[in-house]
């Protein structure tokens, strides 16, 4: 499969997507149209996320086309050259996605070949469940299950820091209770400016930060740019 997960659109005091948009421009070199699912937008409308995000794609070439406006979705993902699929709430992105049927959908056409983009909640629906996602559970989707185009699961926007006068579990308790749970999954804390590329049997961890990994029965430690992460796959 071709995938680009990154952690976060945007960071800091930046314009939207400006930190990422090199790597999504190599990495969908050649492709003139994208097809893009903006159901994890809540309180904003489709309609806006799909100028927002076009805009910025069409400063690489790339005409994006969102999948609300089809009177057939799955057949819209099912000849689409390209894949995006935007951050926002997973839960409400999920449940739309679950409803249309488009998670096996876009399974299929990732195991063709066709290169996936995806940000926070898009990354999160990469993985075998959201169960990962750091999103309040706003709606109720059908189920946890996502598309599982990887084995592993993502927490985008991992945080190390517990704010000063906040006693509630740190994101780490959070996902030690995860796979304490489930105990055959491999967790990755994916920090913001953070991506992750797989493609040709390869994942790469593209960022200026390390990746911290999590398993059950194995203490959590860190992984860099340029490290070997096979097992993940």
């Amino acid at each position: 499969m071709k995938l680009l997960l990154i952690s976060n659109s945007t960071n800091a005091g930046e314009p939207y997507l400006q930190y990422p948009m090199p790597r999504i421009g190599e990495f969908l070199h050649g492709v003139r149209e994208a097809v893009f699912v903006p159901y994890a937008a809540v309180t904003f409308s489709y309609a806006e996320y799909e100028k927002k995000v076009a805009a910025r794609f069409a400063e690489l070439g790339i005409r994006l086309r969102s999948v609300h406006r089809a009177s057939d979705p799955q057949r819209m993902i099912r000849e689409a050259e390209a894949l995006c699929v935007g951050g926002g709430n997973t839960f409400a992105l999920t449940r739309k996605m679950q409803e249309q049927k488009l998670l096996g959908t876009i399974l299929r056409k990732l195991k063709a070949g066709t290169p996936y983009v995806g940000w926070s909640a898009g990354s999160n629906v990469c993985c075998p469940t959201i169960c990962t996602t750091n999103d309040m559970p706003i709606v109720e989707p059908e189920s946890f299950k996502a598309i599982g185009a990887v084995k592993f699961q993502i927490n985008p926007h991992y945080l190390d820091a517990n704010p000063e006068g906040h006693a509630g579990e740190t994101r780490e308790q959070r996902i030690l209770e995860y796979i304490e749970a489930n105990p055959r999954r491999w967790v990755v804390g994916l920090r913001e400016g953070c991506m992750l590329r797989c493609e040709a049997g390869r994942l790469e961890l593209i960022g200026p930060r390390p990746m911290r990994i999590f398993k059950k029965g194995i203490a959590p430690y860190e992984v860099h740019a340029g490290d070997d992460l096979s097992f993940l796959l």
